[in-house]
């Protein structure tokens, strides 16, 4: 047996198989368009993120963030959906048999919840970036209105402290003035600007409320507007008694103490929380929930709401990654607009590498069902690996028409896998593959021959047992050469070819040279 002429086996034996691989793939697509596998992946693959685990990813409260995560316009955008009757026909049919699959897949899960993507739509996006999911996610969890709800807790905790320490001073001053040598009016003015005072802290806290200021602008509004409470206070005073000196002197003091540094009064008021507070505040067992709790006693009030719907709905792995990833974050950032930016960054991280073991997954899944596939072809086209050697190796005709097309069709360079622009029905056109059912491929698969005496020794009932299996083992070869993939196949087609062109050019050197003599002669 010539190497060419193994080689020409060969080329035709990975010809079919190419084939076959060409029609599984469109198979496997066509599933997986309608099925939405890729969709259904990602989605269980964020649920694994959410939850820790594959097991806690099936927990009600995972699936429901889930679904709130889809709903967020950040990913609800990324799925469009074509519009019109005819344009929607075919993807309504699409949709009903995903969601067919889906009620199966719900069936099963430990949750029933529904397993679509958030508000009921019917399709979900193949692929997330991951800055869009950190942005949904942190959307979803509202960290950046838990944030400003309680730096404006503290704020408002910060003027009451100052008002506070200023009240004392004044009662104090109340308690030093002796009879009647301080006027009334002296007395009423003095209460009049404290109240002047406590009513511009107030418009400032309310102005951070409304998003109208931030944190640095509100401290330093506060400092100016105690300035000038010390200076009111000084125009007030009359002739040189000790105890109004005194006080002055402790409001001086106060100031100083207080807003000599901008930053440190910020700092020190814990004005600007850090990533790992805020999520702690979700967290019911931490000292920072507590804080916004005491403070916000109406349960209308939307934040009290949003910050115990977290609560309740949140799963605690989520929380614990959340607070793991928040304190990575803190130690980073000087401002809270930092921190959560870092914590975007920190669960962008997360994310990609969720999603780089989920890609293996997936393709191992999709491996897994490519070759179902191509044992499924395998049988029902009876493309048996064995029987196609056998015909291959003795019809001459068969084998050099369809070595003629592997070689049309096979890549110029080895290295190229591009498999898009190959039309199978164009490279079948005038080929009959060793395949299918006929009656003829019936009689020399599975029948032995009058001169095969092993064959015919070994029968059960007269079926010809090494034949069946035989043929079983064809059958399963062929599948796991269809479960190689196309580009595999169209890669090893352009290797072939390049041997055996590269083996038969002697003899088309030495016949030209031959022709060339002969001229000569």
């Amino acid at each position: 047996m010539s190497f060419p002429f193994i080689l020409d086996i060969a080329l035709g034996l990975v010809f079919v198989y190419l084939i076959f691989s060409l029609l599984a793939s469109e198979i496997q697509e066509i599933l997986t368009t309608i099925l939405q596998w890729r969709a259904e992946h990602l989605r269980k693959s964020i649920e694994i993120l959410l939850g820790g685990d594959a097991d806690n990813s099936e927990d009600a409260k995972v699936m429901q963030l889930a679904n709130q995560i889809y709903a967020n316009p950040l990913i609800k955008s990324m799925n469009q959906e074509a519009k019109g009757f005819f344009p929607l026909l075919p993807r309504k049919i699409i949709w009903s048999l995903g969601s067919l699959y889906r009620l199966i897949c719900q069936k099963t899960s430990k949750a029933k919840i529904d397993t679509g993507f958030g508000d009921n739509k019917r399709s979900g996006p193949s692929y997330i970036d991951s800055k869009c999911f950190s942005g949904s996610l942190v959307d979803t969890l509202k960290l950046s209105a838990v944030s400003h709800k309680l730096t404006e807790i503290r704020l408002n905790k910060f003027q009451d402290d100052i008002l506070n320490e200023v009240r004392n001073i004044l009662v104090q001053l109340q308690a030093q003035i002796p009879g009647n040598e301080i006027p009334q009016n002296f007395i009423k003015e003095i209460v009049q600007d404290y109240e002047q005072l406590k009513s511009e802290y107030n418009k400032i806290v309310d102005d951070f409320a409304k998003n109208k200021s931030s944190v640095d602008i509100s401290v330093k509004r506060m400092r100016d507007s105690f300035d000038q409470y010390i200076e009111n206070f000084q125009a007030l005073i009359e002739g040189e008694q000790e105890f109004l000196q005194k006080t002055l002197r402790r409001l001086k003091y106060l100031r100083k103490d207080t807003f000599d540094d901008i930053s440190q009064a910020v700092k020190l008021g814990g004005l600007k929380p850090t990533m790992d507070e805020i999520v702690q505040s979700i967290n019911y067992t931490s000292a920072v929930h507590q804080e916004i709790i005491s403070v916000v006693k109406d349960q209308d009030d939307e934040i009290y709401q949003t910050i115990q719907g977290l609560v309740n709905s949140l799963p605690q792995s989520v929380i614990q990654n959340l607070e793991i990833m928040a304190k990575n974050a803190k130690g980073k950032a000087k401002t809270t607009e930092e921190s959560l930016d870092l914590l975007r960054k920190e669960i962008e991280t997360n994310f990609d590498q969720s999603m780089e073991r989920a890609a293996g997954v997936y393709k191992r899944n999709a491996k897994g069902v490519a070759f179902l596939i191509g044992c499924i072809l395998a049988v029902g086209a009876n493309a048996d690996t064995f029987y196609i050697i056998n015909r291959l190796s003795k019809d001459s005709v068969l084998r050099e028409t369809i070595v003629t097309r592997s070689v049309e069709i096979a890549p110029q360079t080895s290295n190229v896998k591009d498999v898009s622009n190959i039309d199978a029905n164009q490279a079948l056109n005038g080929i009959t593959l060793p395949v299918g059912w006929s009656k003829n491929n019936l009689q020399e698969q599975m029948f032995c021959k009058q001169n095969d005496v092993e064959c015919n020794q070994f029968q059960i009932d007269g079926l010809p047992v090494f034949k069946i299996i035989s043929v079983i083992m064809g059958w399963f070869i062929t599948g796991i050469a269809i479960a190689m993939g196309a580009p595999f196949w169209f890669d090893l087609l352009g290797r072939i070819v390049n041997v055996r062109n590269t083996g038969r050019s002697p003899k088309s050197v030495t016949n030209d040279s031959n022709d060339g003599d002969s001229e000569n002669q």
